[in-house]
C-alpha cells in the first residue's frame, strides 16, 4: 500500500483564486512527512499542452513524488447533450494526462453528475453508465483505470451527487460490468454524508475497489447523525459535520483497514486533508503511515521497490 496526499485545504487558492500553482503545491508537499505520491485535481492543470504537462511530471519526479490519481468531477447526467459531450471530452483529456505523467495504471475519478430534480432516475442511470462505458476503451488505451467514487458534491455544483444514495450508486456500478480499467474509489467520509456506516459500505464494494480516499469527520458538540439526516436519509455537508485528523473521527478505520487487507488490497490511499491547516495533514500522514505498518505489514524495502516500479512507470515520455 502506498500513500498520497491531496491538498483539500488549498482548493480555493489553486482553483478559484489561482494564487497557488501546482508547482507551489509540489514544493509545499515536500515539507510534510514523507509520502509516496501527490493526487492532483483536473483544475490544477492550467494548461494541457504536452510541454506544460511534462514540466509538471518532471517537477514531481525531482521532488521525489509520483502522480497516482487525478480528481475529476464530470457531470454526465446534465440534460443538455452538448454539455454532456463537453464533460466527456474533458474526462478524456484527464485520461490522456494521467497516461502521460501518472504512474502505471493511475486512476482517474469518474462521477455520475448532479442530481437535478428534473432528471428521472432511469434516465440519469442510462446517461451516466453510457458515458463511463464509452470511456473504458480510452482508459485501456492510455493504461489508466477509471474509479467511480461514492461522492457527495463538488464545490462548484448546485446539487449533490446523482449517485450519492447507496442504492443508486450500487445500481450504477452494476450497469458497468467491467473489471479491467474500471472500479470503485472508496471514500469513507462520503459514505458518512450519504447516511451510511462507512466500514459496512466498504464491505459491499470491496471486490471492486481500485483506489481509496482517506479523511475523517467529527460531530460538533451536541449533534447526532440521526438529527442531521435529511428526508432521503443522507446527511450532506452540515456545519455540524466537520473535518479533522484521520483516525480520530467517526470512521472505523481499524475495521476499514482489516477489510482492505483481507481482500488483498495493495493500491493507493490518498489523504484528503489540510482543511484546518498543514499540521493536521501531517498528523493524518503519521496516522496512515503507522496504520500501514500495523495492518498491511511488509518490509520497508518491499514498499520502496513498489514505489520504484511506480516511478519507473511514471518516467517522462520521450519528447
Amino acid at each position: 500500500m502506498l500513500i498520497s496526499v491531496f491538498p483539500k485545504g488549498f482548493l480555493r487558492e489553486m482553483i478559484v483564486d489561482r494564487t497557488m500553482t501546482v508547482f507551489d503545491w509540489i514544493t509545499t508537499a515536500r515539507q510534510l512527512p514523507p509520502v509516496d505520491g501527490l493526487e492532483l485535481h483536473a483544475d490544477f492543470f492550467w494548461q494541457t499542452d504536452d510541454g506544460y504537462l511534462d514540466r509538471v511530471g518532471d517537477t514531481l519526479a525531482a521532488a521525489g513524488f509520483v502522480m497516482p490519481m487525478v480528481c475529476v468531477s464530470p457531470d454526465f447526467v446534465n440534460p443538455d447533450p452538448e454539455i454532456r459531450k463537453r464533460e466527456l471530452d474533458r474526462e478524456i483529456d484527464m485520461i490522456r494526462i494521467a497516461g502521460r505523467i501518472g504512474t502505471d495504471n493511475a486512476t482517474v475519478r469518474v462521477l455520475s453528475g448532479m442530481a437535478r430534480p428534473e432528471v428521472p432516475l432511469e434516465q440519469g442511470l442510462d446517461w451516466a453508465s453510457e458515458a463511463i462505458l464509452s470511456l473504458i476503451p480510452i482508459a485501456k488505451e492510455h493504461g489508466v483505470t477509471l474509479a467511480l467514487e461514492n461522492h457527495y458534491k463538488a464545490s462548484t455544483w448546485e446539487y449533490p451527487e446523482f449517485a450519492q444514495r447507496r442504492e443508486v450508486y450500487l445500481e450504477l456500478l452494476s450497469r458497468i460490468d467491467e473489471r479491467a480499467a474500471f472500479g470503485v474509489q472508496f471514500d469513507p467520509s462520503n459514505a458518512i454524508t450519504a447516511g451510511l456506516d462507512s466500514a459496512k459500505f466498504l464491505e459491499e464494494v470491496i471486490d471492486r475497489v481500485v483506489s481509496m480516499q482517506a479523511s475523517d469527520r467529527f460531530l460538533s458538540d451536541g449533534a447526532t447523525l440521526d438529527e442531521l439526516r435529511l428526508a432521503d436519509g443522507t446527511i450532506g455537508y452540515s456545519p455540524a459535520l466537520q473535518h479533522g485528523v484521520i483516525g480520530r473521527g467517526l470512521n472505523d478505520y481499524p475495521r476499514i483497514f482489516r477489510t482492505l487487507v483481507n481482500a488483498g488490497y495493495d493500491g493507493w490511499i490518498s489523504i484528503e486533508d489540510g482543511v484546518n491547516g498543514m499540521s493536521e495533514m501531517a498528523d493524518s500522514i503519521d496516522f496512515l503511515t503507522d496504520a500501514r505498518d500495523r495492518y498491511f505489514g511488509g518490509s520497508r524495502a518491499n514498499r520502496i521497490a513498489t514505489l520504484e516500479r511506480a516511478r519507473t512507470a511514471a518516467a517522462p515520455v520521450a519528447r
